[in-house]
């Protein structure tokens, strides 16, 4: 008898896993010969969604040392664009993936269509005169079974004749189409003679005007998978009831071996526009301000508005890999993202609607010290210069405060950050009666850190060198829609008017020196990234410092 291999199986986390480590323990293949391919439909750009399915598909590759293609299903050309291939890959090279190789359903047009004709010929297919709509009123329903095509048993010759009329553009779209002929009994509709080619008059963005008939996705996927040598084509589950047609197309063409289809549950998250369709509307109706607008759900709004691609890829596996489709909190993925800034990010000041504040028992500058980030020692001190002129947050003072308001108020106490406890003596105000500077005394010995002046105050705020700040542009955002409780309604009724929210600020020397796209915590504000607008310094949020899924 043949000797049988044995493989060291990497640990099963999963259903999938354990399906492959099946598949390898019965002799099917090796370890590095599973073959995965992540495949988009060039049709807009990626969203949250996509990268669940880059971590199943690219991250199970990665862990049996095989492959995992980057395949563009192109089978629609009205819908498809070379700006979307590229968002597309520069996404995935974002999210910190990689591809064994690039490939389209477009490279595989004339073997796809050579399939065709093989169909066609062994009886298997058939051209259908039936309109779109006629076709879907004969398919019948759950409980009953469809009507056969007139056109069903057309010889193969005439098939052959009529489906190369289609291809060298002899009919207008809709007209005719190729149907498998499998059965129209069938308790699953999807197998009650599918169309499998239709005539669709569009230029090609790689193929240009050479084909005037396209595959279906449900008849190319397979075809696809074979030809790219995928062992496993791992789908969402929608794709669960279109199995059966995937194998019925793999079957009848003699694949051997015959790639498997996994279905696994898609990621849904509450309050989240998950649909390529109200993505592009939003972007064609001027409601954001591009593909990439920081409050998209798109992989490209997400690396615009500052979120770690390693927070989104520790999402994707915390959430975990199932099979039944489920929804998560969105609030559970911002605490990813909290918790990998809070980790990674340096602090600093900032402060929203300023209002100045004059130490008028304080003379010159000093500088006092800052921790870079509190919980990484090695990120090491910078100083902060303080001074006489000062701007604090705009909600840190109140002329009448509510009770226990422990901030700023007229006649009360409050600390400076990593400086002195200060106090409130009079205000001024402008012509109409606005606050326009507080003047305020300092408490020379309570320093932080060497505090020997016996106050005790409850409040420490942030704080700002007037005579060193640099006036900023805070961009605060909100989801796109209103709230969840408007489930059934559609996208367009939900949508947040006040999603964007654009405040004033004035910023501290060291935002203005960093980088651009550089992530920050703007102390008791959040997360921002630095960028510089027309030369204007503008802090855009990456995720507020409220952790709602913690207090759920």
């Amino acid at each position: 008898m043949p000797k049988t291999e044995t493989f060291a199986l990497p640990e099963a986390t999963n259903f999938i896993e354990q399906i492959i480590n099946e598949d390898i323990a019965a002799g099917k293949l090796r370890p590095e010969q599973v073959q995965t391919r992540f495949p988009p439909e060039p049709n807009g750009y990626l969203h949250i969604g996509h990268a669940k399915s880059m971590f199943v598909n690219f991250g199970t590759a990665l862990k049996y040392g095989g492959k995992c293609n980057l395949f563009f299903d192109d089978t629609n050309p009205s819908k498809e664009k070379t700006e979307f291939v590229d968002a597309i890959k520069r996404d995935i090279h974002w999210l910190g993936y990689d591809w064994a190789r690039e490939c389209y359903a477009s490279d595989f047009f004339d073997t796809i269509y050579e399939f065709a004709l093989r169909l066609i010929r062994e009886g298997k297919a058939f051209v259908c005169d039936l309109s779109p709509e006629e076709i879907k009123n004969t398919r019948g329903t759950l409980t009953e079974p469809g009507t056969e095509s007139p056109y069903r048993n057309r010889s193969p010759e005439e098939n052959l004749r009529l489906f190369e009329e289609m291809k060298e553009g002899k009919y207008k779209d809709g007209e005719k189409c190729l149907r498998a002929k499998i059965d129209m009994a069938s308790p699953n509709v999807n197998l009650r003679d599918p169309v499998i080619y239709r005539i669709l008059h569009a230029t090609h963005h790689r193929t240009g005007d050479k084909w005037c008939i396209y595959p279906m996705y449900d008849y190319a996927h397979p075809i696809c998978d074979y030809l790219q040598g995928v062992t496993h084509s791992l789908c969402t589950l929608e794709f669960e009831d279109h199995r059966p047609l995937y194998d019925w197309v793999g079957i009848s063409l003699g694949f051997a071996p015959k790639p498997r289809q996994i279905e696994f549950a898609r990621l849904n998250i509450t309050n989240t526009v998950m649909s390529k369709r109200y993505l592009k509307k939003l972007v064609e109706e001027g409601f954001v301000h591009g593909w990439d607008d920081p409050r998209m759900p798109t992989l490209a709004g997400m690396a615009n508005r500052g979120v770690p691609a390693a927070a989104v890829r520790d999402f994707c596996s915390r959430i975990g890999i199932a099979k039944a489709n489920s929804e998560c909190e969105y609030s559970y993925f911002e605490a990813c993202i909290r918790e990998y800034c809070n980790a990674h990010a340096a602090r600093a000041m900032a402060v929203l609607d300023p209002i100045r504040v004059t130490l008028t028992d304080y003379e010159g500058e000093e500088e006092t010290d800052f921790d870079v980030n509190p919980l990484d020692a090695s990120a090491g001190r910078r100083k902060v210069v303080f001074g006489k002129h000062l701007y604090i947050d705009g909600g840190d003072f109140a002329l009448d405060p509510p009770p226990k308001y422990f901030r700023l108020k007229k006649g009360g106490y409050v600390r400076l950050k990593n400086a002195y406890i200060i106090r409130c003596d009079d205000v001024v105000f402008d012509g109409e009666g606005n606050v326009k500077e507080v003047l305020c005394s300092y408490v020379p010995e309570s320093h932080s850190g060497c505090d020997t002046s016996g106050i005790k105050v409850k409040g420490v705020i942030q704080w700002v060198n007037a005579d060193r700040a640099v006036p900023a542009e805070v961009r605060q955002y909100e989801s796109l829609l209103k709230d969840a409780a408007y489930a059934g309604q559609d996208f367009s009724e939900r949508m947040n008017e006040e999603s964007e929210k654009i405040v004033p600020a004035q910023a501290e020397p060291f935002l203005a020196a960093a980088e651009d796209g550089e992530a920050f915590q703007l102390l008791r504000t959040g997360y921002y990234k630095k960028c510089t607008q027309d030369g204007k310094l503008v802090l855009s949020e990456i995720v507020s410092l409220k952790d709602n899924f913690n207090k759920k």
